[in-house]
This record gives C-alpha cells, structure tokens and sequence, in this order.
C-alpha cells in the first residue's frame, strides 16, 4: 500500500465517501467500508476497520445501525429494533398485535405518520388507513433475519417521500445465512415463541432462504391476550453484490384480544360496580383484533464503473378488523367500534446514479428517481357490541396513488466542502366513492414540489460539520379531503471522532407543519389542525473502548408548540420532550456477553394549556447471555428490571362509566406497560 500524507488521506476519503454515498461502492458496512471499487476513480487502496460508524453521511442525524449491533438488546416487541434510532420511543396503546405508538423529535407519530418504514425498500405504511394515516405494523418483522438498518432524520433526501418529515427507516433482510439454525424462547405469562431459519445454494448461484415463526402471548393482562401470530419469510436471490437480485415472499397472521388503556379516576378508586379493579384490567373484554398480511416483491441492482441502477417492486395484501372502546358508556349501549380495513397495493421504484468525469478535481454523482404506488383499499367504521355490528357509521372504496420522481446532484467541490442538492416532484390522485350513500364519486388531487439542500464542510479528517434544509410532506387520508400537507425542516449538525474510540455527534434542528393531522374517531377519517413549530437538539455518543465492549449514551430534547394565536393554548398533546437511552454492552467475556439499557421518556402536556401531563417513564431492561458450545446460545432477558408502575401511554379525554354523568368525565387515561418480565431464549446452530 502506498503511504500518503495526512492531506491527500483525507482528499481521497472525501471522494471515497462520496462515491459510497452514491452507491459505487458495493457494499456499506456499519463497521466499515469496502473499498473495492475506488480504483474506478484513480484512488489508491486504503483499508478503514473499526467499531465507528465510518460510513458516509448527509447529516449529523443519519445512521446505519448493523445487526450485530441491533441483536445485542433485548426486544419486548419486534417493533421495538427502531429503537436503535437515537431519541426514537416505542410502546403500545392497547394489544400487541396492531401497530405500536412512535414517538421522535417532539411528534407523536401515532402508528407511523411522519415516519416512513420500508422493508427491503418496500414501504410498511398504509395512507387512507382505518385506525390512523401511515398505519405502520411491523410486527411481521422477524429481528434475526436483519442484515442492517439505515435511518434519516428530517425531510432533506431526494428519495424519501409520503411520511418521511420526521425520518425514515429501511430495514434490510439477509438473502443468505451461515448456518440454520432455530430459536426457542419461553417467558412469562404465557409467553412462547418459535423461529428456525436456514439457506441452500439453488443451482449454480442462486441462494434460497427459509424462515418460519410462531408466538403465543397472555401478557399481564386480567383478560388473556391471547396473541397467536404466524409468519414466514421465502427468499430467491442470485448474482453479486456488483449485480444481482432478489425475489422474496412474505405472509403473517394474527389474533389477541386487547385491553385497551383505562381511566385513571378507576384506578385511584380501586374498584367498579363492586368489583376490585387494577391498572391491568379491562373495561370491555371483547376489544381486540385480527389482522393479514401477504407480499410479494423483488429487487435488482446493477453496480459498473461509472453508474448504478436499482429496481425495486411489490404487490401486497393486507386485511385489519380491529374493535376498540375508549371511552366506555358514552351511549347507552357501548362504545365499542369497528374499523375494518381491506387492501391490496402494489408499486415499484427505479433509480439510476451516474459518476461524472471520475478524474476531475470536483467528481460529481447525478441521481435520477422515480416512485409510483397505488392503493386499492376498502374502509369502513362500524358501531359494535361485542364485536356485532350494531350500526354502519361509513363504508367506502378508495383508489389513491402516488407518483414521486427526484433529481439529486452530489458534488465533493474540494477537500473540505461536499454539497447534495435534490428535487422531488410528488402528485397525489384520490377517488372516494361511497358504498352506504348513493352519492357520486369523489375526488382529488393534489401536487407537492420538495427541494433539498446539504453542504457537509470536513475541515479536519475527525470532524464534519453539516447544515440541511428541506421541504417534505405527509399525505392525508383520502376521505378527508385534504390531499398532501407539507413541511419544512432545517439542521445545523456536527459529527467528531477527535476523542480516541469515541464517536459523537449534536444536531440541532426546525421542522414547521402546515397543519398537525388529527384523528376523528366519529367519522373515521383525519382532518387537518393548527399549524405547528418544533425545535430541538439530539446529543449522540458511542465509546468503543475495546473490540468486546461499548457504551451508547443519547439525548434528545424537543420544544413542540403551534405555531398559531389560538386562546386554548400552544401545547400539542402528547408531544414528548426528553428522551434519553444508556447502553452499556461487554460481548464475548469467555462464554458470556451482557447488555444493559435504560430508557427515559420525560413527561408531556397532554392538553393544549398544559393544565395537565404525563408522568415521566423510566425503564431499564437486561440480556445476559452465554455460549456454551458452538452450536448452542443461552440467553436470559429481563425487561423492567426495576419493576416500575411505568405507562406506556397517557391521554386526557372524555369517557363516561356506568353510574357517571350523561356528559362524561374529564380525565387521565393510561395504558400501563409491563410488569418486570423474564424471557428465556435458547439457539441451536446446524
């Protein structure tokens, strides 16, 4: 290897990473790179290894997170991997088998609006959703078979579209593994779970991967949850990570029964109708649900000299009939609901990056995409009792698509200054047609133009400095009427590794709403609200003081307030401020590895005044794990280790119970997270 000076090191570094950026380096690691391709540029060969993420970056806000990484916590849920997202929250308002609550940067992202999840590039999302726009279930996610996730904060990328103003996830799958193996997992309060994956070589270079689950949940509840989930994961794949594609079929089912979260004037009185009532109990036991979903999709990439390709497509299917009573005897009869959601959706996204003039000073990657979805979805809100219709509130067909096509320019112009500069161009088309009125069909449209700026400045090769503006924007559910409701965000970041085997990062960020999107429960659709303003700073570090061990310490603080003159106050509900996440992880001690994390959410106005707030939830959870052969894992894991009477959820709204006021109460209503609970897992190599 030829031996360079400190200045034309960090020279060739800067084009290395910027062709990594744009995809000309095949492959990108969370612990390093390849740097295989850099001869098409005239650079000489330079191996980077470490425990950094040293891939390369837009902003002080993106990230890569390996699966390495990813399976050294333990998981309550399988959701619960976007935790690995600095300042991202996870929990659940009622049964685990609808799609978690997401919290980031001062949003109550609900179930995913304004955070935008795909899955080997297919998007997890489902705008025009019965229980919530962007409606994003992974509890389909099988943790084990993740190669890596990549993650953005912020609408300031080209490529990501509909839900992405707070940030977007990909998660990747493997194509192939190692060896088979199988997991079984027992817990408490019913609490089983069993997967087994492997992979074979198919002819002469095609790979095969298999992976099947099954879990059985109670979970703490007075009424048995009862969760019972199905999954299976059929992946073909072939050729290179120079050239190659993959075709991969997915389906998952499940059932549960849900309680769904209580009022807190119930709790603190201890009883009802006679009756010794606690925080794990249930108001209606015939709230819960049962969902489907099945895919097929596929992708395939072509990586040359001076230019890359990909192709991604999908064809899915998905079904919900979920029933839920928040607000108890609001009507004589109950006031449980249906929410039926039926869909089939199916799209496809084609990029295409070239390298201009490799050998001039400035090198330069042109980017060219485009996106198109459509949704074929039948929704409907149903009044029921014990999950018997009693009367239909709506029913419609919709048809809605999405077509999305960027540019994106990305320019090293020297040694210490980069620049991403993107257009994307976005038309939003809708037709609603209603199959309970005989009313004619209607319909929308609705355009968006987003442009994107980045300048990342290196002035030492330890330390980037990073300003990004973008515009982004959430689709709206399509019965509402209201089409695409745009954002705007800015951030100043900076990322260092000046301290030996440390690497922080500080963004400081603005992201302004048109509108905050609110659900309507009564008519079962969104309707826009007041404009909104937040402002915050995120305080990343990771300490790799050997290869076996590493501390993770984050903090996120947020400033979320409308942004109008409205009497009833500023405060948007259920906004969290604080959050922060310590990580303490020693792999490969002899046989045994450990890992700690605690996680604090700080409390919220939980109505517009801020007369009243959630209570802060801290919770800490354990792995202990040890090898005690080649082929066999034992792990033990602890969540709550503390036991504390945490909540998962707190809401401030009306409800009524039996014996109360026609017009209700005004009050806290909470969904308590789990009791300290222990899993044991044991992996059986083949």
């Amino acid at each position: 290897m030829p031996v360079l000076s400190s200045s034309s090191v960090r020279a060739s570094c800067v084009v290395v990473l910027h062709l990594c950026h744009a995809g000309f380096v095949p492959e990108t690691h969370a612990d390093g790179l390849d740097m295989q391709l850099v001869a098409h540029a005239a650079i000489p060969d330079i191996e980077i290894r470490g425990q950094l993420d040293t891939t390369d970056r837009d902003s002080a806000s993106d990230g890569s997170i390996s699966a390495e990484r990813m399976a050294q916590q333990a998981l309550l849920r399988p959701a619960d991997v976007l935790e690995s997202i600095p300042g991202m929250v996870v929990t659940q308002h009622s049964g685990d088998g609808k799609a978690n609550q997401y919290f980031l940067r001062g949003v109550n992202l609900d179930h995913g609006t304004d955070f935008a999840t795909t899955l080997n590039g297919v998007p997890v999302n489902l705008p025009t959703h019965a229980h919530g726009q962007g409606y994003s279930d992974l509890n389909f996610l099988m943790p084990e078979l993740l190669q890596r996730m990549d993650y953005r904060k912020g609408p300031y990328a080209a490529q990501d579209g509909d839900f992405s103003s707070v940030g977007a996830a990909n998660l990747v799958y493997r194509t192939r593994i190692d060896r088979p193996f199988s997991n079984l997992t027992w817990g408490q309060r019913g609490y089983v779970r069993g997967m087994a994956a492997g992979s074979h070589t198919v002819g002469d270079d095609m790979t095969l991967l298999t992976a099947v689950e099954r879990t059985n949940n109670d979970g703490p509840w007075t009424v048995p949850e009862g969760l019972r989930k199905t999954n299976a994961v059929l992946t073909l794949s072939g050729g290179s990570t120079a050239q190659g594609w993959s075709t991969s079929l997915m389906a998952y089912r499940a059932h549960w029964t849900a309680t769904d979260q209580i009022p807190q004037r119930l709790i603190d009185q201890g009883s009802y109708q006679g009756q010794a009532f606690g925080r794990f109990d249930s108001l209606d036991p015939s709230d819960g649900g049962h969902t489907s979903r099945a895919s097929v999709s596929g992708e395939w990439h072509q990586h040359e000299a001076n230019s890359r390709r990909k192709l991604n497509w999908f064809v899915m299917h998905n079904d919900l009939d979920l029933f839920s009573n928040f607000t108890y005897q609001m009507t004589p009869t109950g006031d449980q609901f249906a929410q039926r959601d039926t869909r089939t959706a199916y799209g496809a996204q084609a990029s295409q990056s070239w390298l201009v003039d490799a050998s001039d000073a400035t090198p330069t990657v042109n980017t060219l995409g485009l996106q198109l979805r459509q949704d074929q979805i039948q929704v409907g809100l149903d009044q029921t009792t014990n999950r018997q219709v009693t009367s239909q509130v709506r029913a419609d067909a919709v048809r809605q698509s999405l077509v999305g096509v960027y540019g994106e320019n990305n320019t090293a112009w020297s040694q210490v200054l980069r620049t991403v500069t993107g257009l994307r161009l976005d038309q939003f088309n809708a037709q609603v047609q209603s199959l309970l009125l005989a009313s004619p069909t209607a319909t929308q449209q609705s355009q968006q133009v987003s442009p994107k700026f980045s300048a990342i400045l290196t002035p030492w090769s330890d330390t980037e400095f990073f300003f990004n503006v973008g515009r982004g924007f959430h689709s709206n559910d399509a019965r509402s009427n209201a089409g695409l409701t745009r954002s705007q965000g800015e951030e100043l970041g900076l990322r260092t590794q000046t301290l030996s085997h440390v690497q922080s990062s500080l963004a400081l960020w603005r992201l302004d709403f048109d509108s905050e999107l609110r659900y309507m429960g009564d008519t079962g659709t969104t309707q826009a609200g007041r404009p909104s303003q937040r402002t915050g700073f995120e305080w990343t570090n990771r300490w790799t003081p050997t290869p076996h061990a590493s501390l993770d310490a984050n903090l996120a603080w947020s400033k979320p307030r409308y942004s109008d003159n409205n009497p009833a106050g500023d405060r948007i509900p259920n906004a969290v401020q604080k959050v922060a996440h310590l990580t303490a992880v020693a792999n490969h001690l002899g046989p045994w590895s450990f890992a700690v994390g605690v996680r604090y959410i700080g409390p919220a106005a939980l109505v517009e005044d801020n007369s009243l707030r959630s209570s802060a939830n801290i919770s800490t959870q354990l792995r202990v794990s040890k090898q005690l052969s080649p082929d066999l894992d034992l792990s033990l894991d602890v969540f709550n280790l503390a036991n504390r009477k945490n909540n998962d959820i707190q809401y401030a709204y009306t409800s009524r119970l039996i014996g109360e006021p026609a017009a209700g109460v005004n009050d806290l209503h909470i969904h308590p997270a789990e009791p300290r609970s222990l899993r044991v897992s044991a992996r059986m190599r083949y």
